[in-house]
């Protein structure tokens, strides 16, 4: 069972409308890496530079901030849940 990654819809212009993918596990790193191995753009958008998330993207493994787990470095397995959702700023 793969792991589906939510794509939030300011990201869906870079997969064509899709809404969820479907990646193999290992970390949320190597997932974020697989997705944008698959969708050209998709890097500039996550990484501010390689291995370090924009400060404007937040990661959820099955609900859980990665923040407060093991960052980039946090396991995937078969089954889980990753939503990206980007940040909201106002003013």
């Amino acid at each position: 069972m793969p792991v589906k990654v939510r794509i939030p819809t300011p990201l869906r212009t870079l997969t064509n409308g899709v809404d969820i993918v479907e990646l193999s596990g290992g970390t949320v790193g190597g997932l974020l890496n697989e997705l944008s191995g698959k969708f050209a753009g998709m890097d500039k958008r996550l990484f501010k530079q390689p291995g370090e998330l924009n400060r404007f993207v937040n990661v959820y493994v099955n609900d859980e901030d990665i923040r407060f787990l093991e960052n980039l470095d946090t396991p995937i397995k078969d089954g889980d849940d990753v939503s990206i959702v980007p940040a909201i700023a106002g003013g």
